[in-house]
């Protein structure tokens, strides 16, 4: 038997079976050179701590795509992977092996080792141990390494007139036949052995100045195998590892190379895998273009070309694709003939999107896209059985998984929650309980059919990286709530502002962590009667509000919360107004933020209810107040003063013309320019100030005004503020605000000829337009069904002139 790859009839050493990961040619390649050999032991790259886990690989809930995840246990988050799919030929020999009572032994360099990384600080992360020959490995390496990384596969690409190495594989590998009855199964193994040997004498370690130590332990591991098993062995490496194998050293030499390398306690277990993480485009040192593809070709019986097309068809009909099975019979013959005209010996991946693009995309990459997504890469999630070794915090989320009937899934949906549900309410707790320990499943998003506070919309996607947060946090409980509970405590004892414990209290609220909010509100308390900065507290005062309507929400406690923020908006009351003069433009914009972040607070907070927050009513009027000093002090900043003005007349507590009356005195000549600017744009800033001017023709004049009697030295000073304000609306505001100045101060309105002119209706202009607003009607009665659902004639409140109907816009 040939240590270089091949051999005959007879056993003169162990078989070393040269793969690229993850390729199906290799990996029906591997299972036919074991069948033919069948050897007394297989040895694996792959770190020898999983020697113990190989049993797993034939459990029948095991699914690939799955992966060895080795960690260090005093430092979870130094972690690394050994993907393996269902296409891998690690995995292949692995699953031989077992069927047949073979033993397997990894022989790679342990995972104690790649995880405490080398001299250089250099630390082992994705794709350690299992960096595939030929692939560049993603990121920077650190001083001393090799500046050009040698792709091997690309260079025998190119010596072979080949400008794509991915193609070129297909071509000689992934598209070749078996060979037939006869067939010698080592034959491929020796000619790719004795490529990479060719390579090596010309590149060396081709840059991976880890190999040679890597190799090292390799070549121990097989003597050592060679010693309890024989020379009857098989070894699945990369293939460019096999000369290194091959080469004749000695036993001091590599253990030389080994003496002194760091070492840490390393723990590895199997964890689930995706074709997507699998997936060069994640940065997978080891990672190929299409698992999806590769995973079609290892697992298609026969005719690959026309049952991926079939494939394809049912997820064009999937989105409304018009396709049918004419398409699909259509796109066959183009991509086989398109293969035949580019030599190739089979249609590739090339060739059927361009055969899907011609026949089934109407000639638009739409189609290509959604495939690419779905199909080329896929999103398959594997699975792992439970008997795998975790920690405790991983077995406590698996249950709850299973309670709550929340699947983790490798493609991202979104899930609607009904807090009113229990089930709901669990997996919502479960979410924020998970994210408290940063373990980001869910990111919540935005409720498209509701905006009640019962409502959540969680976006959840579960990603392998995970497995390894899952680790990091098992230092805080072994379950989540415990967990949680901790990590929330120390996390209020080591905050250093009061925003964020406020925010950790809403956390806390939302996860129903009973045991931890004590801890945060006593801290909370603490840190806010200390901290006397009016801007730290306006910034904690809203997530703090928050977590007391949640609280209410939820069926939790929020006495003491309530507390708190009562007594938080309290200070923000009498220390707001005395911190607003004398601020720069800079300082007045953080102040808005804080001003409109405290009056929604106090909305919130004060909402009437005197049967259960008697102090409703009190506190928004001591808001007011608040506001009332502020839109009238002149040593305050004219965006302030605005701004105060503004938040005044939204919840109606200026009288008639009272916000006419601040607007002229800011606007009056005597003010600087600049500073009436200012004022403009707190009052009619953000994207709502638009429509104000729109419907009340009074302010908009006043603006106006102002605005040609600004002197032209001053004109360019305003500007820039001015060109900020009225460009946060939008296009149709613009447009109607250019038209009525356009169309200057407002005519009478129309009205039938003999009625006396409407009355003015404060904020609409001199007038109402009764035809403008019968236009309405029919609108109105479609919305209301009226004439629809057997309601009989109009009511009176429809019959009568439009001008009754004011009462119906208040």
């Amino acid at each position: 038997m040939s240590g270089r790859g091949g051999r005959t009839t007879d056993r003169c050493g162990p078989v070393l079976l040269g793969v690229r990961h993850h390729g199906p040619g290799s990996a029906r390649a591997v299972r036919a050179a074991l069948e033919q050999c069948t050897p007394a032991a297989v040895l694996i790259e792959g770190p020898p701590e999983a020697d113990e886990l190989v049993p797993l690989a034939a459990h029948e809930e095991m699914r690939p795509p799955v992966a060895l995840l080795a960690h260090a246990q005093d430092d979870p988050g130094r972690a690394a992977f050994w993907p393996l799919a269902e296409f891998s030929p690690e995995w292949v020999a692995m699953r031989w092996a077992l069927e047949h009572g073979v033993p397997v032994r990894f022989i790679d360099l342990p995972a104690a080792h790649s995880l405490a990384g080398g001299d250089d600080g250099e630390t082992a992360d994705e794709g350690t141990g299992e960096q595939e020959a030929g692939e560049q490995e993603a990121g920077e390496r650190g001083a001393g390494a090799a500046e050009v990384r040698i792709d091997p596969i690309g260079v025998l690409a190119e010596t072979a007139g080949y400008d794509d190495p991915e193609r070129w594989w297909e071509d000689v590998v992934e598209h070749r036949g078996g060979g037939g009855a006869g067939a010698d199964a080592l034959a491929p193994f020796a000619a790719l052995a004795e490529a990479m040997a060719a390579l090596r004498e010309t590149y060396g370690d081709g840059g991976h100045d880890r190999d040679p130590v890597r190799e090292a332990h390799m070549r121990l591991r097989l003597r050592a195998a060679r010693k309890e098993f024989g020379d009857d062995l098989a070894v699945v490496c990369g293939a460019w590892h096999v000369p290194a194998l091959a080469q004749r050293t000695t036993m001091t030499a590599d253990r030389q190379l080994l003496k002194g390398l760091p070492k840490v306690k390393a723990a590895v277990t199997w964890v689930p895998w995706t074709h997507r993480r699998l997936s060069r485009r994640s940065g997978y040192g080891a990672g190929i273009a299409s698992p999806g593809w590769y995973g079609h070709l290892f697992s298609a019986p026969d005719r690959p070309v026309e049952r991926w097309l079939t494939k394809v068809a049912g997820l064009l009909r999937e989105e409304d694709y018009a396709v049918s099975s004419a398409h699909v019979i259509e796109a066959v013959r183009l991509a086989e003939g398109l293969a035949t005209v580019r030599g190739r010996p089979l249609a590739g991946l090339t060739e059927l999107d361009d055969a899907v693009r011609a026949v089934m995309g109407d000639g638009t990459d739409a189609p290509s896209l959604l495939i690419h997504d779905r199909l080329v890469v896929g999103e398959v999630l594997g699975e792992v059985p439970e008997d795998a070794p975790a920690v405790p915090l991983q077995r406590d989320i698996a249950r709850s998984q299973r309670t709550l009937r929340l699947k983790p899934e490798a493609l991202e949906r979104e899930l609607e929650l009904d807090l009113r549900k229990e089930t709901d309410a669990g997996r919502s707790r479960l979410l924020h309980r998970l994210r408290l320990l940063g373990i980001p499943w869910g990111e919540p998003t935005r409720s498209r059919g509701s905006t009640g506070t019962f409502r959540e919309t969680w976006r959840l996607r579960w990603e392998p990286e995970l497995a390894v947060r899952v680790a990091e946090a098992g230092i805080w409980g072994t379950t989540v709530l415990s967990a949680a509970t901790a990590k929330a405590a120390s996390e209020a004892a080591g905050a250093a502002h009061l925003a964020e414990v406020t925010a950790l209290a809403e956390r806390c609220l939302l996860a129903e962590l009973p045991d931890a909010l004590p801890v945060v509100m006593q801290a909370l308390s603490d840190r806010a009667a200390l901290d006397a900065d009016v801007g730290h507290l306006a910034q904690a005062l809203p997530a703090l509000v928050r977590s007391v309507r949640y609280g209410d929400v939820r069926g939790t406690d929020a006495v003491a919360l309530r507390e708190v923020a009562t007594g938080l908006a309290e200070r923000v009351f009498v220390g707001l107004p005395p911190a607003c003069p004398g601020l720069d433009a800079d300082g007045a914009a953080d102040m808005r933020g804080h001003l409109d972040a405290t009056h929604q607070a106090v909305g919130l907070l004060g909402q009437p209810d005197t049967e259960r927050r008697p102090e409703g009513n009190g506190l928004r009027t001591r808001w007011a107040g608040v506001l009332r000093a502020v839109s009238e002090r002149d040593t305050v900043p004219g965006l302030l003063r605005g701004r105060a003005t503004r938040l005044l007349l939204d919840d109606g507590e200026l009288g008639d013309g009272g916000a006419e009356r601040l607007m002229g005195l800011a606007l009056s000549p005597g003010t600087p320019p600049t500073d009436a600017a200012g004022w403009i744009e707190g009052f009619v800033g953000g994207g709502d100030g638009g429509m104000l001017l729109v419907h009340d023709e009074r302010l908009l004049a006043l603006v106006d005004g102002w605005l040609t009697g600004v002197p032209d030295a001053a004109f360019t000073d305003v500007l820039p503020l001015l060109r900020r304000t009225f460009a946060e609306y939008e296009s149709g505001v613009r447009r109607t605000l250019g038209e009525l100045v356009r169309r200057g101060p407002a005519t009478a309105p129309r009205h039938p000829a003999g009625d006396a002119p409407d009355a003015a209706v404060p904020g609409f202009g001199p007038g109402l337009d009764r035809d403008r607003a019968a236009a309405v009607l029919p609108t109105l009665r479609m919305l209301l069904g009226i004439g629809q659902h057997g309601f009989g004639d109009d009511p009176p409140e429809l019959s009568r002139p439009a001008d009754d109907l004011t009462g119906a816009r208040t």
